[in-house]
Parts: structure tokens; sequence; C-alpha cells
């Protein structure tokens, strides 16, 4: 996948708007954000279901993102380092996750 094609995919998510933020493309829900992607070096940082984090940080080109939440943020070393569909997948539960830290209210917008 390439960076357009990420970005298209993530637009295409109900409700989903995108920014800057410390010189990465942002890709937010109600303003949090769900996917960081830096532009220099093709990085990709997303939210991850706890118990898929071992299994994720295990395969090559995937580890523990810096300066977020331990245990349930990874950064991906390139869009390569997953399939596409496996990619688009990932980014749907991310932006799941952090949707449902949300007041029920805001929630139920995007249900």
């Amino acid at each position: 996948m390439d960076i357009e094609s990420l970005r298209d995919y993530c637009l295409s998510l109900n409700g989903t708007t995108e920014g800057m933020k410390w010189d990465h493309l942002c890709f937010m829900i109600e303003e949090k954000i769900f996917v960081l992607v830096s532009l220099d070096d093709g990085h990709l940082c997303m939210k991850c279901d706890q118990e898929d984090f071992d299994a994720l940080t295990a395969r090559p080109g995937i580890k523990q993102a810096p300066h977020f939440a331990r245990r349930q943020w990874v950064v991906l070393e390139g869009l390569d380092a997953l399939s596409s569909s496996e990619l688009q997948s990932r980014i749907a539960e991310s932006r799941k996750l952090v949707l449902s830290k949300l007041p029920k209210k805001v929630q139920a917008k995007y249900q």
C-alpha cells in the first residue's frame, strides 16, 4: 500500500479527519488520533488491541511505538510491513479502539 492509498482508505472511514501534528500526517476521529504517519520515512503508528501486541511486535518491521501507551500502540517501519488487506483491517481496529474510549453519545454518531 502506498501513502495515497492509505490516505484514501483512512478518509473513507466514517467521521475521519486528517491533520498534521509533530510533522506527521494524522488521521483522527473526534480529534483523537488513530493513525500517525511519518512522511519522511514512511513509519506508521496505530493503536492495537493489547492481546495482539505481542504477536504483532514479534513480526519483522513492527515494534512498540515510542511515546505512546505501553503495549497499546505499535509502529510499522514501512507500509509494506503488513499486506494491504491486513493493514486496512488493523487501521479499522485502531479507529474502533480509539472510538471506544469516547463518550457513548459520541460513539453513537458513528454506529
